[in-house]
């Protein structure tokens, strides 16, 4: 009987429990009551040679309470969609060259929007730092109202999701690498790869 098999089944079994380990530190849910609509997050780097093209060298913002299983928006998929042309009659929007995101394969009918603000608005949720999420439409047109309508705001079609254990694995196997969640990594155009990708044909089946 060979004993290489149960030694790579232990090896396995103790990467994925240090993966699931490093994973819920760093989605603890937050333990002061006076934040309970706090969010915690961190930011998942995608290998360059996933074959999914949805995800590959993707950065995908996770959080931790929006279901019962992580939640993620790609940050760096531009689509072809300019947001002016979904909100024509917003005369704001006129020349703005920003487009929407593809946000994941999940739900590409749900509209997710990132912003800056000083303070948490209504109808939205702190992602961490001075960052926010909401799908609130009036909340979105009170952003575009202001002098620079897109000014530290994305929009994102659809978002990334995954099952049961699924992430830590997927982490343990090493097709993630960690990073602290940063502003600047979520709003730097330099790592965008548009979507979808010229040798893909449209958005894979996900969880």
């Amino acid at each position: 009987m060979s004993h290489t098999a149960p030694s790579s089944a232990f090896s396995t079994a103790r990467r994925r429990t240090a993966a699931l380990c490093l994973l819920l530190l760093a989605l603890a849910v937050p333990s002061s009551a006076a934040e309970p609509g706090k969010l915690t997050a961190i930011l998942l780097v995608a290998r360059a040679d996933l074959p999914d093209p949805n995800f590959a060298d993707a950065v995908v913002l996770v959080m931790n309470n929006l279901g019962p299983a992580p939640v993620g928006l790609i940050t760096n998929r531009p689509t072809k969609v300019a947001v002016s042309h979904v909100f024509p009659d917003l005369k704001q929007l006129a020349g703005v060259p920003d487009k929407l995101y593809f946000g994941g394969p999940v739900e590409l009918e749900s509209v997710w929007f990132l912003f800056r603000a000083p303070s948490a608005p209504v109808h939205a949720v702190r992602a961490f730092d001075d960052l926010y999420l909401s799908a609130d439409r009036e909340l979105l047109l009170k952003l575009f109202a202001r002098a620079k309508p897109m000014e530290n705001l994305k929009i994102f079609l659809g978002h990334a999701g995954w099952g049961p254990g699924q992430l830590e694995a997927e982490i343990a196997e090493g097709s993630w690498k960690l990073e602290h969640a940063e502003r600047a990594l979520i709003f730097d155009r330099k790592s965008e790869h548009p979507w979808p990708a010229p040798s893909a044909g449209g958005p894979k089946n996900s969880t």
